[in-house]
């Protein structure tokens, strides 16, 4: 599908992978453009364009800027884990917004790579520096207000859905960082229904965790809820990641 006049936003693909093609990868992006231009753009009115850039083949280019041409870089990586694909990037890229997609995580976590490129693009978009903060209640004390992220899938991420046979992540809408509940309210895309009740505001869906920052600690915590198994195991699995954009804006101090 082709994006609107507004999807000015361009983030370059760049595949590192050994087991991935291509191919595969132009299937996955086609599939995610569709999603923005179709189901994210008409709810929040920007977006983007992804594509794929880099040289072809297992010898990559990563010492050369001329790998990525657009505004943003999502990287597709083997294994779970890499400081130095992120502090290449630091070094190369300086301040250009960036993520990561760590195929050998998504397998872990028993997720298709493509949920989690489109994760990573829909919160490119949205943020990219990874730096805008919505006062909210605590997901576990609406008493309490805090700081949550601007991420537009953190509150769904275990919910996907397909875009010609390719799994994509479902996302929320405006509606999410607005104060209040309203009957029937439409907080994100597929609105499935958990125990007769749809995602509240400033709320979690069965398996996610959250980025809050508390003003009266001074810290930033992850709310999960204790009884929900897989939000736990996931947690868990993605506290291995010493690299990324939230990762370094959430522990400045790392190197």
């Amino acid at each position: 599908m082709r994006p609107t006049e507004e999807s000015s936003m361009i983030i370059s693909i760049i595949n590192h992978s050994r087991t991935i093609s291509d191919e595969a990868v132009q299937e996955v992006i086609r599939a995610i453009n569709h999603q923005i231009a179709q189901d994210f753009q008409p709810y929040w009115s920007f977006g983007a364009t992804l594509r794929l850039e880099g040289a072809i083949g297992a010898h990559l280019n990563t010492q050369s800027l001329s790998d990525m041409r657009g505004d943003a870089v999502i990287y597709l990586v083997d294994g779970t884990n890499s400081v130095g694909a992120s502090g290449w990037h630091t070094a190369n890229y300086k301040d250009i917004p960036y993520g990561l997609v760590f195929l050998g995580l998504c397998e872990q976590m028993k997720e298709q790579w493509s949920i989690t490129l489109s994760h990573e693009a829909l919160e490119l978009m949205g943020d990219p520096m990874g730096n805008l903060l919505v006062d909210g209640p605590h997901p576990m004390d609406h008493r309490q207000k805090v700081f949550h992220l601007f991420e537009m899938c953190d509150a769904v991420q275990c919910e996907s859905y397909l875009i010609d046979a390719v799994a994509v992540s479902n996302f929320v809408l405006p509606s999410y960082f607005s104060p209040g509940e309203q009957l029937g309210r439409r907080n994100d895309f597929l609105g499935r229904v958990h125990e007769g009740k749809t995602l509240l505001s400033f709320g979690m869906n069965p398996g996610a965790y959250l980025n809050i920052f508390d003003p009266k600690t001074g810290h930033w915590e992850q709310p999960v809820y204790e009884s929900d198994k897989a939000a736990l195991l996931r947690k868990k699995i993605k506290s291995q990641v010493t690299a990324g954009r939230i990762y370094r804006r959430l522990h400045p101090d790392q190197p």
